[in-house]
């Protein structure tokens, strides 16, 4: 995953007076599930928008598999779901996407083929207007994957499913990246995020403030220790692992995980002649980065 399928340098866009999206410099390297994680009203959907070639920016550059954004080359290889999927509600599925297949030149045969991977096959009859929420979420990666596209641009692919639903979508986007596709997609849900995503972008207030792999993101692990009377257990702790590297807090010792083995910690705490009440590693969530990289951002 050395080559770059979308790359962007000081992409800005602006609204009059307001600055949407301001200097993002990104790359999505060819292969891989690309996560664009921020809150509502962040900037995400006007990135895809101009990475899609549907808006142009106001400075700045943008590639998309070589090429700008829009060129008819660039859309023949990319499938793209933003702000929902749109179809004619008296249409059934499987009409809606032979309209889309007919308009760029595609075979009927590829339509059932891609209701069957989007789990449409048996309802591809029904009205689109009768499908749930999730059915048309699925239908609009359907039509997405329409082509046999390079990259997927998917705008929040999971927002209003349900438990179920947000599965199923995670399994679709999974299994198209497993296909050889890149992936990229825009959510404001970090467990789908974290669970799906190789890289992530995060934005906020239309700037991109990280960009790393969900691992480095997150850090490095600690060991988090109770042990009783911690007055005693807390001075052997911080002879074994110095100073800097143990920290006392309410939930107990947190302790750098990469100083030390947590069987050494243990027997340092026995035989301090306190209780061990818990020793366990403690790894920071992809929400607990998130929340401080964008309240750090907003006290700008």
């Amino acid at each position: 995953m050395t080559d770059s399928i979308v790359v962007t340098r000081g992409l800005t866009k602006r609204y009059g007076a307001h600055t949407a999206v301001e200097d993002v410099s990104m790359s999505v390297a060819a292969g891989e599930i690309y996560g664009f994680l921020g809150p509502n009203g962040a900037g995400k959907t006007t990135t895809l928008r101009m990475l899609a070639g549907l808006i142009r920016p106001s400075e700045g550059t943008a590639t998309v598999a070589g090429r700008r954004p829009g060129d008819p080359a660039v859309v023949r290889r990319i499938g793209v779901l933003i702000e929902g999927p749109g179809f004619y509600p008296y249409l059934s599925g499987r009409d809606n996407l032979r309209v889309l297949a007919d308009y760029r030149g595609l075979g009927r045969p590829e339509v059932e083929d891609v209701l069957e991977r989007v789990g449409l096959a048996g309802r591809g009859e029904d009205k689109y207007r009768t499908y749930s929420l999730g059915m048309k979420q699925r239908l609009g990666v359907g039509a997405a994957l329409l082509g046999d596209p390079d990259l997927l641009i998917l705008d929040e692919p999971t927002n209003g499913l349900d438990p179920a639903g947000m599965a199923e979508m995670r399994d679709l986007i999974t299994t198209s990246a497993a296909e050889g596709r890149t992936v990229l997609l825009s959510s404001h849900m970090l467990s789908e995020v974290q669970a799906i995503c190789d890289r992530v972008g995060v934005i906020a207030q239309g700037r991109l403030i990280a960009e790393a792999t969900v691992a480095e993101l997150r850090g490095n692990s600690s060991l988090l220790l109770r042990a009783e009377p911690v007055e005693v257990a807390f001075p052997a702790v911080r002879r074994l692992v110095g100073e800097r590297s143990a920290l006392l807090t309410a939930k107990g010792i947190r302790i750098e995980s990469d100083t030390v083995s947590a069987p050494a910690v243990a027997r340092a705490v026995v035989a301090s002649g306190a209780d061990l009440l818990e020793l366990r590693a403690e790894e920071k969530s992809l929400e607990d980065v998130f929340f401080e990289m964008t309240r750090w951002e907003a006290a700008r």
